[in-house]
């Protein structure tokens, strides 16, 4: 293994992680109906120190899911609704001049943007210029912004939760690549089942009001992120993580050849970071003190759909990066059956 076993504190902290992910995900079900697998995603890249974006068309309770996780945190949350006309300044802040009335002097003032918060949700984020996008860009990756040649560190923990509209496209300005490689999980929200839908109109048309009780404080989280890159993940585990994500670029010799065929170009190294981290984070949340295959595969979609560009022979097919990730994994059979029983193994030890 890469990673020495937990200490007992550690362990303790994890099982603590644990029931308070329960407890969240139940408080959240007052206000939001279904979606279990969008809010496991969004806990898991928030637990390894990431930032999401949510994919969904208009009414799927987005923005509401975002604020419903931030109050069941107990973060500070901001909205910035992005719009073509919105400056980076609107978001990191500016610089005032401000006059003391004592002495009379003038002295610039910085005043913070809505960025400084511990839960940004960057609304409709393609509807704003490249120009204002790249402002996020320090922000997300340094946890900190620059204006006036001064730099002014952001609250910690600090996340980005952006949303964006997939069937809408007249006035947006894609995300470039280098900027959604900043965002560990691109999110599908999908449309709710005949039952949940059922009960979003039956919830919202009443006059019921549910409150969401928060759990868990800004300080209690960074020590469970803490935890998370603590948790051990053996040898196998993370070669396969990483066997995965080098699979996806066409220019390898042992490339696949639906790959060869079908992808411009594939995921980088930090695909392979975020398929361990996620996978982390996720046998945490689900009360195991170490990672499995099964943990990488239930993220390899979110990390990798967003690093996988498809050419024009693949698009004029209708396939998808989700297509292809999914051949991906069922085209490593052998290695997953061993990866199996190591794991049988490594559980043992566990226990032990």
């Amino acid at each position: 293994m890469t990673d020495s076993k937990l200490a007992t504190d550690d362990l303790q902290a994890v099982q603590q992680l644990t029931e308070a992910y329960q407890t969240i995900t139940n408080e959240l079900a007052k206000v939001i109906v279904g979606q279990q697998q969008v809010i496991e995603e969004l806990f898991v890249s928030m637990f390894a120190r990431g930032h999401c974006l949510l994919v969904g068309v208009p009414g799927l309770a987005k923005t509401l899911m975002i604020r419903s996780v931030a109050d069941a945190l107990s973060l500070q949350f901001s909205r910035v609704q992005f719009t073509p006309d919105l400056m980076p300044s609107d978001i990191t802040g500016t610089e005032v001049i401000q006059e003391d009335k004592t002495s009379g002097t003038r002295e610039l003032r910085f005043i913070q943007g809505p960025i400084f918060a511990n839960i940004v949700l960057a609304d409709e984020i393609n509807r704003t210029p490249p120009k204002t996008q790249a402002a996020l860009l320090e922000a997300m990756q340094e946890h900190h912004v620059t204006v006036g040649g001064q730099r002014h560190d952001l609250p910690q923990p600090f996340f980005v939760l952006a949303t964006q509209n997939p069937i809408e496209q007249e006035g947006t300005y894609p995300l470039p690549e280098a900027q959604l490689d900043r965002f560990m999980f691109n999110v599908w929200v999908d449309y709710p089942d005949e039952d949940e839908e059922l009960e979003i109109v039956k919830r919202t048309t009443s006059d019921l009001e549910p409150k969401i009780t928060p759990m868990l404080g800004a300080e209690e989280i960074e020590q469970l992120i803490k935890i998370v890159r603590k948790v051990p993940v053996a040898d196998h585990i993370a070669r396969y993580a990483l066997r995965l994500a080098r699979a996806t670029r066409c220019d390898r010799e042992d490339a696949p050849d639906f790959i060869k065929e079908n992808i411009m170009w594939g995921a980088g190294p930090r695909a392979s970071q975020y398929l361990v981290l996620g996978a982390k984070a996720r046998a945490v949340l689900h009360g195991r003190y170490h990672v499995s295959i099964e943990d990488i595969h239930a993220v390899a979609l979110p990390v990798l759909r967003h690093r996988i560009k498809t050419n024009f022979h693949a698009d004029a097919e209708g396939i998808t990066p989700d297509e292809i990730v999914r051949r991906l994994i069922e085209s490593m059979p052998a290695v997953e059956e061993q990866n199996k029983a190591a794991d049988t193994v490594f559980n043992k030890v566990d226990a032990n």
